[in-house]
This record gives structure tokens, C-alpha cells and sequence, in this order.
């Protein structure tokens, strides 16, 4: 960096000596100063203006939030400035990525044309418009990365289609009224305050796409896009298992995967593990039970005959059983037609059952509710037939998840999360000597008056 650029750096103290060198290069590139100007004429001159935020972005960033960066730069109506200074340019960004709450509500304000001191209410459509040109920009810098996780999503048939990207801005929107089920017209400072602390999943997108924008991870090798040092979880997580499906088929879309790896918990957002495929296994209750048990935490979804997805995440390893499992973490979401989640309410444990080839219980797998009340019943004999109720219990705010109560499974698949668990098959051949699996030859050793030199020397079990 030129000189002239550190002095200019040198002049915020909101950014880290780090975060100095690459804000400051990007507001040079953005403002089309090279390293020999002299510190004063690129304060003064160094124009911005909302075209050309969008040129030097390109492709990266959604168009409106060019206009709302723009908004925040340089204001609007009769007091838009004509230039903008490099603390105001820097403002901009620790704002976003690490602003108090009061510093977020003021970007979200003047970002949206209004001022903040003046404490109005902000429309809801607004609002969403807003979330969406975020949800937008971060699904455009993921499908542009290098990242090869990010590649193979994209490459498996997980596009990032506009219609998902509206879905989950609207979900993520949904939450700033405190009721998602009924939005308001419009949302007040207060409501506005509370949505940004609670929701992460925006506070996260919101982060990433702001240290893309302003270059502070361009140089780093980190296999996500943020900067290595962001003590956050990236929202794609890697993919295991699909490289050798050439003819994977795709139901579900990136921006489903980012909102569901946001919901389950941050010790198994790093890996997916694909498990089955109705498509690409066969239509066989059999063969899926066989595939997803003993595979830890995993996530069930499902696509009925109407076109509606759905699903489950399952807090413990699916097993053979007569006895409901699970923890408090599960939960049951939609994805389509729109982008839900149903927390439990404690009310019952009734979270995952599975259960083959039994006369006197159910042969099926049950996620929520009662046998034959279930929030997702998937049919053991015939594979194929679902139902939904219009109630349950188990999970808070809950709706039916598909079209209509009973239905006709048109895919169905399931995802292991986070690391395969050591099964205690695995955890014992770990520990086990040929005289443990050999008691012949352990008593030839005996009679022979032999002394086992393993025995007693083994590690001993983790704690």
C-alpha cells in the first residue's frame, strides 16, 4: 500500500491495522486514485457515486443494495453530498460487520432513505426488500467463489434460483415483526433492535458479504467466503458423499441449505453427509433404514406429489425401535412454498421414531405427534405414502407441512451432519487384541505357562 494510502488508513481509528490496509486499497480501486495522490485531493475528490459502486462490484452485488449503499454514502434528496471521504467509506463497513445495535439500525435507516434520529417506523415490504438485496449479494459472492464446496453444491444442481432467495429473505424478514405468521405493515425502532440481535443468520450473510465487498478476505485461503479470522461458522458447509453421483438429482436449492445449516447446532454446521436418495437407492423402507442408522444427527427431507418440501432434523442416530429417541434440538421446518421452522415445546419427546417389520406397532418412521398424528409420517409398507397432521404437539407454532394430510412422497432424502459417530462396534475393534477375539489361543498361552505381554499395557479409554 502507497503511502499516501496509510495516511489515509491512519486517519480511522474505527478499522484494525489489518482491516486498514484492504479497506483503504478498495476505496482507492472504488475511486479510481492511485497510490501517488496526495492525501488531500483523494479526500476531496475522491467521488463515489452509485453507478459507480455498482461497476466496480459488478457482478457481486445485487443492484439495490448498490442504491442503499449509495443512500447511506452520500444521502438522499436535496442534502446528497456530492463526494464521500474515507471515514465515512470505512464507517460503512464496520457498521455492518460489528456495529452496535444502535449502529445497525442507523445503516438500516439511512440505508433505506430515512433518518434514523427521527425514530419512524419502517415499512415492512421495505424491510424485506432490504433483507433480500442481502440474501441476493451473499448467493451471488458463494456461486462466483473458488471455494470447492462452493463448487460442488453449485455443480450438483444447487443453484441459488431467485424464487429460494426471495423465500428465505422472506423468512428472514418475517422475524423483525415478532410474529412470522402475520408481518406488519410496518416495524418500529424497537422491534427493528430486538430482530437484529436475535437473528443471526441475516447478522451472518450480512458480515460475509461486506468483507467480500470491501476486500478484506481477497487475500486470504480460507475455504468460505469470509475472512479466516471471523470467528463464525461458514453458512456452506462442506459436501460428502456426492462426488460419485454424476446424476444427482437436485430438489432443493443453496439458499435451503444455508437456512437449515444455520438452524442446527454450530457443532455439526461444517459437513453434510449425503445418506440416501429415493431416487438413486430405490423406493425401499428397507434399504433406507439400513442407510441412516448409526450416522448421528441427520436431517429428513421430502418432497410430496403437490411440490411442497418439508422435513425434520433428528438429534441422534436413527435406530430399529419400539421407543420414541431424540433431544430438544430437532426440530420440523418447510422449505417451500415457503421457509419455516418449528422448534419443540417441551410439551412431549414424541421427536423421532423408526420402527420394521413389527405386528403390533406402527411400521414407519414418525418425527412429532402421535401414531397416526404424526407431524411427518413416512409409510414403511408401502414406501411411498406420507401424511402430515394438522396438529402436533411436539413442535411450537406448528402447521402441516404438506399439501394435504396424506400424500405421495415424489422425493425423499437424508443428510448426516457434522462427523460420522464411532458406533460401538467401531469404538471396541479399536481396543480389542487378537487374544480378546481369539479365546483359543488365549488359553494355549495359559497352558504353556506363556506371559501375555499386552495384557495390562493398553491405553486406557478417554475419559
Amino acid at each position: 500500500m502507497g503511502n499516501a494510502s496509510k495516511k489515509l488508513a491512519a486517519k480511522c481509528t474505527l478499522l484494525t491495522k489489518e482491516e486498514q490496509k484492504y479497506v483503504a486499497a478498495t476505496f482507492r480501486s472504488a475511486s479510481k486514485n492511485s497510490d501517488k495522490i496526495r492525501e488531500d485531493d483523494l479526500i476531496v475528490s475522491g467521488k463515489l457515486d452509485a453507478v459507480l459502486l455498482e461497476k466496480f462490484w459488478g457482478p457481486q452485488i445485487d443492484p439495490r443494495l448498490a442504491q442503499y449503499l449509495s443512500n447511506f454514502l452520500f444521502g438522499w434528496g436535496p442534502q446528497k453530498r456530492a463526494a464521500v471521504d474515507f471515514n465515512r467509506f470505512a464507517e460503512l463497513y464496520v457498521y455492518n460487520v460489528r456495529g452496535t445495535v444502535d449502529e445497525k439500525l442507523m445503516v438500516t435507516y439511512n440505508s433505506l432513505g430515512m433518518d434514523y434520529n427521527a425514530g419512524g417506523e419502517l415499512p415492512y415490504q421495505l424491510l424485506k426488500e432490504y433483507c433480500e438485496s442481502i440474501v441476493s449479494t451473499y448467493i451471488k459472492i458463494v456461486k462466483a467463489s473458488s471455494s470447492p464446496r462452493a463448487k460442488t453444491w453449485i455443480e450438483k444442481g444447487f443453484r441459488g434460483r431467485a424464487a429460494h432467495v426471495q423465500s428465505l429473505a422472506e423468512s428472514v424478514a418475517s422475524g423483525a415483526g415478532g410474529d412470522a405468521e402475520n408481518p406488519p405493515t410496518s416495524c418500529d425502532a424497537r422491534q427493528l433492535g430486538q430482530w437484529l440481535v436475535q437473528d443471526t443468520l441475516l447478522a451472518h450473510m450480512t458480515e460475509m458479504v461486506y468483507v467480500t465487498l470491501f476486500g478484506v478476505n481477497k487475500e486470504q485461503q480460507d475455504d468460505s467466503p469470509t475472512r479466516a479470522e471471523a470467528a463464525i461458522v461458514p453458512l456452506l458447509p462442506m459436501v460428502d458423499g456426492l462426488d460419485a453421483m454424476p446424476d444427482y438429482p437436485a430438489f432443493i436449492d443453496l439458499a435451503h441449505i444455508v437456512w437449515l445449516n444455520s438452524h442446527i447446532p454450530q457443532q455439526h454446521q461444517h459437513k453434510w453427509r449425503f445418506l440416501f436418495s429415493s431416487h438413486i437407492h430405490g423406493e425401499s423402507f428397507s434399504t433406507m433404514a439400513g442407510r441412516i442408522q448409526d450416522q448421528g444427527p441427520s436431517i429428513l427431507i421430502i418432497e410430496d406429489n403437490s411440490g411442497y418440501i418439508f422435513g425434520g432434523y433428528a438429534t441422534e442416530s436413527w435406530e430399529i425401535s419400539s421407543n420414541f429417541s431424540g433431544g430438544e434440538e430437532s426440530f420440523l421446518f418447510t422449505l417451500s412454498p415457503r421457509i419455516r421452522c418449528y422448534q419443540t415445546t417441551g410439551y412431549n419427546d414424541h421427536y423421532q421414531y423408526m420402527n420394521h417389520h413389527t405386528k403390533t406397532l406402527p411400521n414407519g418412521l414418525l418425527m412429532g405427534g402421535q401414531f397416526d398424528f404424526g407431524g411427518i409420517w413416512v409409510n414403511a409398507d408401502p414406501f411411498g405414502e406420507g401424511s402430515s397432521a394438522e396438529s402436533c404437539s411436539t413442535y411450537r407454532g406448528y402447521k402441516r407441512l404438506s399439501k394435504e394430510p396424506k400424500f405421495r412422497i415424489r422425493s425423499l432424502e437424508v443428510w448426516g451432519v457434522g462427523e460420522k459417530p464411532l458406533t460401538v462396534r467401531d469404538s471396541d475393534e479399536r481396543d480389542v487384541s487378537v487374544l480378546d477375539v481369539n479365546p483359543e489361543a488365549k488359553a494355549i498361552l495359559d497352558m504353556a505357562g506363556r506371559t501375555r505381554h499386552s495384557e495390562g499395557i493398553r491405553e486406557p479409554p478417554p475419559l
